[in-house]
């Protein structure tokens, strides 16, 4: 099983959602790096269980550990591994499925690839699993903002309710601001309120998140298979219940003719071109054009639902379902600080990258 992701700066993430505890181990985060738990800790805390009633019930203050490569508050250059246990784990209400596979869940692909699972929630399938990204996602802001990289998330979608937000002045207070993380305030209340009817129902609601990257520079990502909207669109891909990636005009762009999508040049501050519009979402040829990246992240409702469903068991045998346990009942809010992570790991790897390729003294005409 791959559980790591990454080159230069590198993570591995371990545990299972009722085991003891889950983490990560960072691998390449420069020397001398100020790295303070609390700025861990926040972001853990939004992405953590029961901070509101529109998620999962389950109580875990998610407080993280920082067992190596963090002396007296700065990097040492050596792996950094972070836990965080396990506190609130109930496997016993997840009893009744030992047998049983839930449907649209990772059940039976797991014991189809194993022979084996953990059948007290989802192992590693479970989105507690991305509490070692967001947490590496954490040292990975701290990298990026010494290069004033800024990276904010938000619910763009739920459902079919959808948000109008202006990618540029959007701040992350307007987003915390709000129990969905839509900065639209009309938008969100809507949500909260489709989102409680479908807890209330015992059912289910997926939607989209949508990222800024400010102040990205030119020039990071690698031709051809390391592509940054590439590696965003894998790094998307890999969150539990992601089902879709867009960046810049995304889908709608097909139905634009070649004039109306492309990205007029004019010349920067520095001189330097920079694209008048960004329906490339800030990259072209896989590679970022100094324009803000923007990209999507579109999430599918949560499996497991508390309505009988058809399934079977590991026998072969027709049963029906009615999941116990504790579930949200939409992922959105807590996805966001996940898009974030993954997009800030993304960026931190591939600007190393681009510093170890950029050695040699350029051209007085290339910038």
């Amino acid at each position: 099983m791959s559980s790591s992701f990454g080159k230069l700066f590198r993570i591995t993430t371990f545990g299972e959602s009722h085991g003891g505890g889950v983490g990560v181990v960072i691998d390449g985060c420069p020397p001398r790096l100020p790295i303070e738990r609390g700025e861990i800790q926040r972001d853990l805390d939004r992405r953590r269980p029961g901070q509101s009633r529109l998620t999962t019930p389950r109580q875990e203050a998610d407080r993280a550990e920082i067992l190596s490569g963090v002396f007296e508050g700065r990097s040492l250059g050596t792996p950094i591994a972070i836990v965080v246990r396990n506190k609130d784990a109930r496997p016993e209400a997840y009893e009744h499925m030992r047998d049983v596979y839930r449907p649209s869940h990772a059940d039976w692909t797991y014991d189809a690839k194993y022979g084996i699972r953990n059948w007290q929630g989802g192992g590693r399938a479970s989105a507690r699993e991305t509490i070692g990204r967001v947490a590496a996602g954490a040292v990975a802001r701290k990298l990026l903002a010494t290069q004033g990289i800024e990276v904010l998330a938000w619910v763009r979608r739920v459902h079919d309710l959808e948000a109008k937000v202006d990618t540029d002045s959007v701040q992350s207070g307007d987003v915390e601001a709000s129990l969905v993380r839509c900065p639209d305030p009309e938008a969100s209340k809507a949500m909260e309120e489709r989102i409680d009817a479908a807890r209330e129902r015992g059912d289910s609601l997926g939607g989209v998140v949508e990222c800024v990257a400010r102040g990205v520079p030119a020039g990071l990502g690698e031709p051809v298979f390391d592509k940054l909207d590439g590696d965003l669109a894998r790094a998307m891909l890999s969150l539990p219940a992601c089902k879709g990636f867009e960046i810049g005009s995304g889908f709608a762009g097909t139905a634009l003719t070649g004039i109306e999508h492309n990205d007029p040049f004019t010349p920067g501050p520095d001189g330097a071109p920079r694209p008048a519009a960004n329906r490339s979402g800030g990259v072209q040829g896989g590679i970022s054009n100094g324009a803000p990246l923007v990209l999507r992240a579109a999430f599918k409702a949560t499996a497991t639902v508390r309505l009988e469903q058809d399934t079977v068991t590991s026998a072969g045998e027709a049963t029906k379902l009615e999941a116990q346990g504790r579930h949200d009942p939409c992922v959105l809010p807590r996805a966001v600080p996940m898009v974030e992570a993954m997009t800030l790991l993304v960026l931190a790897d591939h600007w190393l990258r681009q510093r170890a390729t950029d050695v040699l003294p350029r051209d007085d005409g290339a910038r």
